[in-house]
């Protein structure tokens, strides 16, 4: 496929995914969505995928939905397959849905800022990294409407009384007090930090076993437990399954696991990029300098 709005790279097993519309900061068209559901159905589908990362590029993240094509759905006439808006609006839904099922795991890389839709694609990733100056804002209710399909992934990310404080008043918060809100992990200065801060979190994921990374976010995805665990009928089954996981991976990725732990060597599927590395594969740089290089 031939994407116009995102900038799409298959590299060292990972799925480089950049928001490509500079010129709108990267807002959520039709267009992108759709682009972004079938990058995903592509990771989703290929086993040896290890990582998606999401960043935007020029320097910001994603200034969340198009209000240009809000008017053009309020004024739509063709109602034969149901309210256009309402279609629309779920439809970002399935990509967030989409998003959040994704076997392996997905990193939102924020610069800049992520407004509204922008925001619900950074609390559906597993890790989210910023710089201290990026903006984080629900900016829905100042326009006199809901982050409709972004809430539930906001209140899972953040709780339900932090979404509610951003909703509600429409709060725009830095990178700083979004990771003492529990919305970012950790924090880079500014871009070119946010390279390193990247490649050091890309090569902690590619020095784990891809076949237990996926395992672990299947089982820490079951909806029969919630809350407190120990209280849950559910626990049981959950911890039966967890056994079962355990035991797969003791017979495939775990025997080299420990075989490279016991022998003091790294196991066969690790590997270290470098910030450089980074840069060039979101399209900040467009070539590496002759003294970098990838140990991927």
């Amino acid at each position: 496929m031939n994407y116009e709005h995102l900038l799409v790279q298959h590299a060292h097993d990972i799925f480089w995914v950049t928001l490509h519309r500079p010129d709108t900061r990267n807002a959520l068209s039709p267009e992108m969505v759709a682009e972004l559901a079938h990058v995903f159905i592509q990771a989703a589908q290929d086993d040896k995928v290890r990582a998606v990362v999401l960043r935007g590029s020029a320097g910001f993240f994603c200034a969340g939905g198009n209000v240009g094509n809000f008017q053009s759905r309020l004024q739509a006439t063709d109602h034969s397959k149901g309210d256009p808006v309402v279609s629309r609006n779920r439809a970002f839904g399935h990509l967030l849905q989409a998003l959040t099922a994704l076997p392996m795991p997905v990193l939102a890389v924020v610069e800049g800022a992520a407004m509204g839709g922008g925001m619900g694609l950074a609390c559906c990733a597993d890790i989210v990294l910023a710089t201290e100056d990026a903006r984080f804002a629900l900016s829905e209710t100042g326009l006199g409407l809901i982050p409709a399909q972004i809430a539930p992934f906001v209140q899972a990310r953040v709780g339900r009384r932090v979404a509610l404080r951003l909703g509600l008043s429409g709060e725009r918060v830095s990178g700083t007090l979004a990771q003492s809100l529990g919305l970012v992990d950790a924090l880079a200065a500014d871009s070119e930090a946010l390279d390193t801060l990247q490649a050091q979190w890309i090569s902690r994921i590619l020095a784990c076993g891809p076949q237990a990374n996926r395992s672990l976010k299947a089982l820490l995805s079951r909806g029969d437990v919630a809350g407190d665990a120990s209280l849950d009928d559910g626990l049981g089954a959950w911890l039966d399954d967890a056994a079962q996981r355990f035991a797969q991976c003791m017979r495939s990725e775990g025997a080299e696991g420990i075989a490279a732990f016991r022998e003091r060597r790294v196991p066969t599927w690790s590997a270290t990029l470098q910030a450089a590395d980074v840069a060039l594969l979101h399209g900040r740089i467009t070539a590496l300098s002759s003294s970098s290089s990838s140990t991927a």
